[in-house]
C-alpha cells in the first residue's frame, strides 16, 4: 500500500458500496488509513455502524454511513439521493457489493437477485451519482468483477433465469456484465475526466455465498480456505485503482493482481456492451437518451 503523501487518495472522498464485510470493509480499511474521506453502504445498520467504527478506528477520519440494500431500485435510488444530499463531491466510486445465490431468487422489482445486485444495482447507482463524479473530476468509477466472467456469457433470451437457473451461471454473466458496462462506461466518459475499470480481487475467503451456498462452496470452500487469500490482500487490486497516481490516465481496463489484464473475448464485444446498457437502462427506468 501507498504513503499516504504519495497517493492521489488523501483528502478525498470515496463511496465504496457493501462495506459492512469482505473485500469492500478491506477496501474501505485500506483507504481510510491513507487518507481518504471514506463513505460507506450496507444492508444492515448496525453491521454498518460496526464497520465504519473499525474504519475510523483505522484512519482517523470521517466515515459517511448509508443504509440501502441495492437489490431494490428503490433503495438505490434513495440512497443516491442521500448521498448527493450528503457528499458535495464524489472523487472514487468503489462498485463492490455482489452476491450469490444457488437457487434463483426474485427481487422487490421481480428480477432475478443476482443480476439486479451484481449489475443492476451498480448500473443504476453510477448512472444516478454520474453528475457528481463528472464535477469532482479527475473522478474514478472502480467496479469489483470477477475472473468468473471469462465463463459468462449475455442470455439476453434469459437475462433473469427463467426458464433455466444455475447459480454459477446467472453469476458469470453478471460478472461479465460488469466488465461489459466498465468498457462501455468508459467509452461514454471519454473525455469527462472520469475513468472506469474493472477488476478481479482474486479467490478471496469471506462469507461470500454463504446465505444460499451451492455445492462448491459447501464442499470446495472449507478445503481451500487455507490457500484462498486474505479479505485484505483480495481488497489490494480494487485499493490500487481507487488511488494509485500511475491508473488516474487509465480507462477501460480490466485487473487482476493490480495490473491490467486482458479480460475474455465476449467482455470485448462493442455490441454486445451497447445491447446490455440498452436493456440495463429499460430495467432500471432509465431513458437510454438520458444517459446516453
Amino acid at each position: 500500500m501507498e504513503h499516504p503523501r504519495s497517493s492521489t487518495t488523501f483528502g478525498r472522498t470515496v463511496l465504496v458500496t457493501g462495506a459492512t464485510t469482505g473485500i469492500g470493509r478491506a477496501t474501505a480499511v485500506g483507504l481510510a488509513t491513507m487518507g481518504a474521506h471514506v463513505a460507506i453502504t450496507g444492508r444492515d445498520r448496525g453491521r454498518t455502524e460496526d464497520a465504519a467504527r473499525e474504519i475510523r478506528a483505522a484512519g482517523g477520519g470521517q466515515v459517511d454511513v448509508f443504509v440501502a440494500d441495492l437489490s431494490s431500485q428503490a433503495q438505490v435510488r434513495r440512497l443516491a439521493g442521500e448521498v448527493l444530499g450528503r457528499l458535495p463531491r464524489i472523487d472514487v466510486l468503489v462498485n463492490n457489493v455482489g452476491g450469490y445465490w444457488n437457487t434463483r431468487h426474485v427481487t422487490a422489482d421481480g428480477l432475478e437477485r443476482t443480476f439486479a445486485l451484481n449489475h443492476l444495482a451498480p448500473f443504476l447507482l453510477t448512472s444516478l451519482l454520474l453528475d457528481r463524479l463528472i464535477h469532482s473530476a479527475p473522478a474514478r468509477v472502480v467496479t469489483v468483477a470477477s475472473g468468473a466472467h471469462a465463463m459468462g456469457r449475455i442470455d439476453f433470451d434469459d437475462l433473469q433465469g427463467e426458464r433455466s437457473y444455475s447459480g454459477s451461471r446467472a453469476y458469470d454473466q453478471s460478472k461479465l456484465a460488469n466488465v461489459l458496462f466498465s468498457y462501455e462506461l468508459a467509452r461514454r466518459l471519454l473525455g469527462s475526466g472520469v475513468t472506469a475499470n474493472a477488476l478481479h480481487p482474486g479467490v478471496v475467503s469471506t462469507s461470500f455465498g454463504a446465505e444460499d451456498p451451492g455445492r462448491v462452496q459447501r464442499l470446495l470452500v472449507p478445503l481451500l480456505r487455507p490457500f484462498m487469500k486474505s479479505p485484505a490482500r483480495g481488497a489490494a487490486t480494487s485499493i490500487h485503482l481507487a488511488s494509485a497516481p500511475d491508473v488516474a490516465l487509465m480507462s477501460g481496463c480490466y485487473f487482476a493482481g493490480s495490473r491490467p489484464k486482458r479480460s475474455s473475448a465476449r467482455s470485448y464485444d462493442e455490441d454486445v456492451a451497447a445491447r446490455l446498457w440498452a436493456v440495463s437502462a429499460d430495467l432500471v427506468g432509465l431513458t437510454a437518451a438520458a444517459h446516453g
